[in-house]
């Protein structure tokens, strides 16, 4: 996924009320929509480097969104908003080697009443469900991790994932890795245990997951190479 334009660099100074994050540019500071409901632990520490997109929109009440923070010298993409788009890119671009020459990419498929998940697609005729989760964590070394918060939201969707596998479906939750230079992943259960439960549970009942990291630069941001799942 290229950027439409290119991004402005700044200096992190605070974010607040989730949407919002303060930054300097040169000698002005600029209030820049967050598009990030997360904790984006480890993210957020002042001074960090940020790189923000300006939009042309006159409708819009803030004229910048972040996009990319460098924190712990790896650039991190934190558009939650672009992880779909990126997925949607790799797949029509045979870019997830678990989903090379799909038929058909439908986006925003409802399950039930609900639920929906981020794409439904076919191979050989099998119907495949993919939810994806927007990974912006890590704790030093080279291992991301999620959630970065206690997400029940992510529990509900691994508990249908089940649902969907019992139903005939086959399901995959993708973990898009928006950080760099990242060699494995892990679920984060010191933050989220009841999640790593069900993850575990998911698992069993024949539910896939993967995990993918992204090439990260301010001209784009682009699925790269498929990282190991560890369990420790």
């Amino acid at each position: 996924m290229e950027f439409t334009k290119s991004l402005i660099k700044g200096k992190l100074i605070k974010r607040y009320k989730r949407f919002f994050v303060d930054v300097k540019l040169n000698k002005e500071i600029v209030t820049a929509h967050c598009p990030n409901t997360g904790s984006m632990k480890g993210l957020l520490d002042e001074g960090n480097e940020v790189y923000l997109l300006k939009h042309d929109d006159p409708k819009r009440k803030l004229k910048y969104g972040l996009e990319i923070i460098l924190a712990q010298k790896n650039l991190v993409g934190v558009n939650t908003h672009m992880a779909n788009k990126i997925v949607n890119h790799g797949l029509k671009n045979n870019l997830i080697k678990e989903f090379k020459s799909v038929e058909n990419i439908k986006p925003e498929v409802f399950f039930n009443k609900d639920t929906r998940f981020d794409f439904l697609i076919e191979k050989n005729k099998q119907k495949i469900f993919i939810e994806v989760k927007n990974v912006t964590l890590f704790r030093g070394g080279k291992t991301a991790e999620f959630p970065d918060a206690i997400t029940t939201r992510g529990s509900k969707h691994l508990l249908t994932l089940i649902d969907a596998t019992k139903k005939g479906y086959k399901s995959y939750l993708l973990f898009l890795i928006q950080i760099e230079n990242m060699e494995k992943f892990k679920i984060a259960k010191d933050i989220d245990s009841e999640y790593y439960k069900n993850f575990l549970i998911a698992k069993k009942a024949g539910a896939n997951f993967l995990a993918y990291r992204c090439k990260i630069t301010t001209k784009e941001i682009v699925i790269e190479k498929k990282l190991k799942i560890i369990n420790d």
